[in-house]
């Protein structure tokens, strides 16, 4: 059996190791993938410091990838799949979906086709955060705001019912911020506001914020900053980070019946909760069941919209050693020393 190099976690919560392991075989309605980029998120340091989905060890990490085909599975000859394919996708629950190793399966539909203007590392950025931004407008109640999806329509058009409308977005520089500001303003928002640090500014505006305001001010400063745009709150308020401390800045920011969508499933750390105001939350895997129709729809037309130039991948860093320099990488982001760029890995350079 073919081997491969992968970055395992071999005793729950323990040290990540670089190890030879067996390359796994598609079965039906998969692909077998050569990964060239895989991205760090979050979610990877949060999963082996508290030991959340680590079901058994040893096991392999990694949510955001992008690759080759390399073969195909049984059924998918006339599904339009042809070995040389650039993809991406996300992990899911299993080792042989993950990451952080150089071989992987993906299972279709859930994959997209890796538009020719996009390297590698630019599309493993796509897989987990522009998914979570998509996921959280577009996905109706009690998950996200349920807005209209015109994202796909004429590539890219504004909609109408959002015209005079008001946004906040917590955290605009994160991976999840920079797809929301995106969004936000290819479906018809008229102010997008946006905390960060103020060195994102002008960076975050092109994408489409129309204020960039201090992520350190206080709601006091925030909301005399903004209170020529609303003097009575926001209907709709994202927050990307999700800390207990963002999560009631920006509930606070509400108006009374107004939404806040928080991106930590089942971490809801909101108090004094007020009648009428709305707080949604959801996991942004692309298998579950309420968001397949979605995923479908993402996974097949969001491609064209980075290939026309509509939407812009986020900056990336490449990290060297391929997965050896991944466990360095998931420290930075546990220290909070990653700002406006997403760490890819490449494990063929391993």
């Amino acid at each position: 059996m073919a081997q491969q190099q992968a970055l395992l976690l071999e005793v729950k919560f323990g040290d990540l190791t670089v190890r030879t392991i067996d390359v796994p075989k598609p079965g039906a309605g998969e692909v077998l993938v050569k990964i060239q980029s895989a991205a760090l998120n979050p979610m990877d340091w949060k999963v082996h410091k508290h030991g959340v989905f680590v079901d058994k060890v040893p096991t392999v990490f990694g949510w955001d990838i992008a690759g080759d085909v390399v073969q195909i599975g049984e059924g998918l000859e006339s599904a339009g799949f042809a070995v040389g394919d650039r993809v991406f996708f996300q992990g899911t629950r299993t080792d042989e979906t993950r990451g952080f190793q150089q071989y992987t399966i993906a299972k279709s539909p859930l994959i997209g086709k890796i538009p020719h203007n996009l390297t590698y590392d630019d599309a493993s950025t796509l897989p987990v955060a522009a998914f979570t931004a998509f996921v959280a407008l577009f996905q109706k109640s009690p998950e996200g705001f349920g807005l209209p999806n015109t994202l796909f329509d004429n590539e890219g058009g504004r909609g109408d019912k959002l015209v005079g409308q008001t946004i906040v977005v917590l955290g605009g520089s994160s991976q999840v911020g920079q797809f929301f500001l995106q969004y936000a303003k290819l479906v018809g928002f008229s102010s997008i506001i946006t905390t960060a640090s103020l060195k994102h500014a002008d960076y975050l505006k092109s994408l489409g914020a129309t204020h960039v305001i201090d992520r350190n001010a206080s709601l006091d400063a925030f909301s005399s900053q903004v209170s020529e745009i609303s003097s009575t709150g926001f209907k709709y308020v994202i927050d990307t980070i999700s800390s207990p401390e963002t999560q009631q800045f920006g509930y606070d920011l509400l108006s009374v019946d107004g939404e806040l969508v928080i991106v930590l499933p089942g971490q809801e750390a909101i108090k004094n909760k007020v009648e009428g105001k709305k707080v949604h939350s959801f996991s942004a895997f692309a298998t579950l069941p309420q968001h397949r129709e979605l995923a479908n729809a993402f996974f097949e037309n969001i491609p064209s919209l980075f290939a026309k130039g509509t939407l812009k991948t986020t900056p990336v860093e490449v990290l060297p050693n391929g997965l050896a320099g991944i466990t360095g990488g998931l420290k930075r982001l546990e220290n909070n020393q990653v700002s406006g760029v997403k760490l890819v890995a490449r494990p063929q350079e391993t």
